[in-house]
């Protein structure tokens, strides 16, 4: 399985590589933005360092801002998908989470990104937020599923977490975060990258075509 895994991704690389560079919007929050990180060592230059050592030639847009919800995400999308967007990470919700925003709020917020780029032709990687348990159950339920079902309707390409990177260390992640418990610092970004890098790879390739 890993080896075919493997083979996908050479294959993919190999064919973002042979066309002309692809543009990539990351429409996002301070996680997307670098919060609390020197500029180098923030999500968006992270990843573009990982893409640029697998062979990849992909542009990233840094188009997160501090604080935005899904809302905001909603109301800059328009603007943020410049004719040179070729695709978009969209990484939001963690705020609305923070805020307790309805989910249906944030659903139809997501919608409407969502449904913007499909009407611009833009191809959509869409990150999902995980839910502290102490929300509750069925708040944590009702918004989880908010992003693998607009995926399947969009027929976006879908990662489940944004922290997916973090996955498997000690209960004590407190050596990849930064103080506020909130934000990675440099060696938790890394780790989400190399974890989400492939999947962007794939809406590079997916964009290219």
């Amino acid at each position: 399985m890993r080896k075919v895994q493997f083979g996908l991704l050479v294959a993919l690389l190999s064919s973002t590589a042979a066309a002309e560079p692809v543009t990539i919007a990351a429409l996002g929050d301070s996680l997307t933005q670098g919060y609390g990180l020197s500029p180098e060592n923030g999500f968006v230059p992270q990843l573009e360092a990982w893409l640029r050592m697998q062979g990849a030639e992909i542009r990233l847009i840094n188009a997160g801002v501090s604080g935005d919800t899904t809302a905001g995400g909603a109301s800059r999308v328009d603007w943020t998908l410049t004719p040179d967007v070729d695709g978009m990470i969209v990484a939001l919700g963690g705020n609305d989470i923070l805020r307790g925003i309805a989910p249906d709020v944030a659903r139809a917020n997501l919608t409407k990104i969502l449904a913007t780029a499909q009407s611009a032709g833009v191809e959509v990687l869409l990150v999902g937020v995980p839910v502290p348990a102490n929300y509750g159950p069925e708040y944590k339920r009702e918004f989880e599923a908010i992003y693998p079902e607009l995926s399947r309707s969009f027929g976006t390409l879908y990662a489940p977490d944004f922290f997916a990177g973090l996955a498997g260390e000690p209960a004590d992640l407190s050596g990849f975060m930064q103080p506020d418990g909130i934000h990675p610092n440099s060696e938790g970004v890394r780790r989400i990258v190399a974890a989400l890098g492939p999947l962007v790879v794939e809406l590079a390739d997916q964009a290219s075509r």
